[in-house]
């Protein structure tokens, strides 16, 4: 059922829209000002330009120092270079202290005066200078006439001057000093390298110093100390009776081991005689001739043994003549059985004076074994006083050898202690020279970020200024979901005109159209024609009925031949928006009979070349977009203007309006349309008749 509105009814407020910052607006206000811009921008650079060329420059020197250990074997101390001490002179804290040292108030004090200071103005503005800028002084504005002393003047400046830093991932330290005078800046640097070099071989030579004195106090103490020592040892020696013989061992020690030498060789010459002995017993017992070492030694063993080769040499020489039982060979034989029992009565004495000899070295091993036990006992007295020596012993020899420790460090010491066998851990690889080139100020940087800094100060300030007035902002849009274009455009059943029926709302709830459009979603849906079909008229039903169905729908008519807007006497519409001289509010109408919004073409904008082209167009049908459900635009046809394919950008659907006996045209528009970017063309056939002029809504401020 259609709902009819009162002709009376209250404005129906359009949503509200979001706004962003138009850029090409802000641009263009930015560009008519740009003389303003460019005279500040020339001011600056005139003026910074003037303001540097004024500026007394500056000249910077730097000199460069090696950190390393420069002791050779020759004028080190003894053991004092090791690894270990190499890496903590040269790790990067150790590094940085050397910094600190060069930038020391001692070190720059000594710079100040050796090299004049106070004569420069530069460093000291007591130097010179007019009288105003001692009143400055006086109130601070100048360091003219400040109550800082002189001397803290010149190290301010001096502080400010110079530059001392580690040269990254090595160890050289940078020392650089600006001054108006170049040359004066590379004496400087000079002068703080080779300065600081001094302090570091004064400190070692400081320190040696008083290690030398320290040692020879020490010595003298230490000297008092082995003396007294020494005499304590002697002392308790005599009163203990323990005198020290050959290789400093005690008489009871030597006589430990000389009686433990006597029964040894005691008992070895006992265990001898009387093997011996017993040796010669067996070899007698079991007949066999005495042929051992010691009874072939013997005289009387070596006599007989001789008569008896003697006689065996006659019986020999007898028997190849005579016979044995010859009286001769009788003798000869009896001879030699007598000397035979004379050799075994030799050795069997023989054995027993090695008997003899063995009972004698028993009873000395006794008699040694009895002395050494009495020298055991009188040992063993004397052990506690021995404990008591070699304590005292090993006191004196303590004292002693740290002393000669000491003597050798003194004599150490004494020999470092002359300037030149001291060498800093440092030295100058690289000595400062005079610069050409002025350090500060750099004119051209200088001038350059002036000028910049200038440029957009005013650019900031003249686009806040656009800001706060407001001209600058558009309404924000949406970008519209991508669509598909179809191939080939569903045609929808024709639609009888009826001439005296002036709308086409049954024809279009009647045919699948508005359950199309309603399938398509929300957004902009374009209607448009081949020709003279009335696309006006089919796209406001259109509307008319998606307003009936609930949905927030509003109908824009841009159709300049046929439109109903205009023949309904509208006001306003979108040539006034697309101008600016009317808002929103003010441009859209209610359509009484409907719930449909509508936004007619308008007065000053009656050509549609000139809608298409114009700049605030996506602004508009974005916030329409937003804020409407549906947004259905009637034109006429598009296919002649090249602005045409801006509408196919926002179009959700395309909605093409051809008579039955020309749909071929139609087909060849859906073609041209979907190659310009329309989405999801659908062709409406209508039957042909003699248009009949419709009667215009009647329209009521929205």
């Amino acid at each position: 059922m259609r709902r009819q509105y009162p002709n009376s009814a209250e404005s129906m407020p359009v949503p509200p829209t979001e706004s962003e910052l138009d850029l090409a607006a802000l641009g263009r206000a930015l560009w008519a000002r740009k003389f303003a811009i460019l005279s500040v921008t020339a001011l600056a650079a005139v003026l910074s330009f003037a303001a540097v060329s004024m500026i007394t420059p500056r000249y910077k020197s730097e000199a460069r120092v090696l950190i390393e250990n420069r002791e050779t074997p020759y004028n080190q101390a003894q053991g004092e270079r090791s690894p270990e001490r190499d890496r903590t002179l040269l790790d990067a804290e150790a590094v940085q202290s050397q910094v600190q040292l060069a930038l020391s108030r001692d070190l720059a004090r000594t710079i100040v005066r050796d090299l004049k200071f106070a004569e420069r103005p530069e460093f000291n503005p007591n130097a010179g200078g007019s009288i105003m800028d001692g009143v400055l002084g006086l109130v601070g504005l100048s360091r003219r006439g400040s109550p800082m002393s002189g001397e803290d003047r010149m190290l301010e400046r001096y502080f400010e001057r110079i530059a001392v830093y580690q040269v990254d991932k090595s160890r050289v330290i940078a020392i650089e000093f600006q001054s108006e005078d170049a040359e004066f800046a590379a004496r400087v640097a000079n002068a703080v390298a080779e300065g600081y070099l001094k302090l570091q071989q004064q400190a070692k030579q400081d320190t040696i110093k008083q290690a030398g004195q320290w040692l020879s106090g020490e010595i003298d103490r230490l000297r008092m100390r082995v003396a007294e020592a020494e005499s304590k040892v002697e002392e308790f020696r005599i009163k203990s009776n323990l005198y020290v013989g050959p290789n400093n061992n005690t008489l009871s020690a030597m006589s430990l081991g000389e009686l433990n030498t006597q029964l040894a060789a005691a008992r070895t010459k006992k265990a001898d005689a009387e093997t011996k002995a017993r040796l010669i017993r067996d070899i007698l017992k079991n007949g066999r001739p005495v042929e051992t070492s010691e009874v072939l030694n013997s005289e009387l063993i070596r006599r007989l043994n001789e008569q008896r080769v003697t006689l065996h040499a006659q019986l020999a020489e007898q028997s190849s003549t005579l016979l044995e039982q010859h009286p001769r060979i009788k003798e000869l034989r009896a001879q030699i059985a007598d000397l035979e029992a004379q050799t075994r009565l030799a050795a069997d004495k023989l054995a027993r004076s090695f008997d003899n000899d063995a009972r004698l070295a028993s009873a000395q091993a006794e008699a040694v074994l009895v002395a050494l036990d009495q020298q055991k006992k009188m040992s063993g007295s004397l052990n506690s006083q021995d404990v008591q020596l070699r304590a005292l012993e090993r006191d004196a020899k303590s004292q002693r050898d740290l002393l000669e420790t000491y003597l050798s460090r003194y004599r150490d010491t004494v020999s470092r202690e002359a300037p030149e066998a001291v060498q800093p851990d440092a030295r100058i690889i690289s000595r400062a020279l005079p610069s050409n080139k002025v350090h500060f100020p750099k004119k051209l940087p200088i001038v350059f970020i002036a000028t910049i800094s200038a440029l957009i100060a005013m650019i900031g300030f003249l686009a806040m200024a656009e800001l706060m007035r407001g001209d600058v902002y558009r309404v924000a849009l949406r970008e519209p979901e991508p669509m598909l274009v179809e191939d080939e455009a569903p045609v929808v059943p024709a639609m009888p005109r009826a001439a005296a029926k002036p709308e086409f709302a049954d024809s279009v709830r009647a045919g699948p159209l508005t359950a199309q459009v309603r399938n398509m979603g929300r957004g902009i849906v374009i209607v448009t024609r081949t020709a003279h079909e009335p696309s006006s008229e089919l796209a406001f039903d259109l509307a008319r009925e998606l307003a009936n169905g609930g949905a927030r729908s509003l109908f824009v008519d841009l159709d300049v031949e046929t439109a109903i807007s205009q023949r309904a006497s509208v006001r306003y519409g979108i040539g006034d928006l697309l101008l600016g001289k009317v808002s929103f509010a003010e441009a859209i109408q209610r359509d009484p009979a409907s719930r449909v919004h509508i936004l007619g073409i308008g007065q000053v904008m009656p050509d549609i070349a000139a809608i298409l082209s114009a700049e605030r167009l996506a602004i508009v049908l974005g916030a329409v977009a937003q804020s409407y459900e549906h947004v259905i635009v009637a034109t006429p046809s598009l296919l002649n203007y090249s602005y045409a394919s801006r509408l196919g950008r926002f179009a959700r659907g395309t909605v093409v309006v051809a008579i039955e006996d020309r749909t071929a045209a139609g087909v060849a528009a859906v073609d041209r349309l979907g190659g310009m970017g329309f989405p999801n063309i659908a062709i409406v056939a209508v039957a042909p008749s003699v248009p009949s002029p419709k009667t215009p809504p009647e329209v009521a401020a929205a």
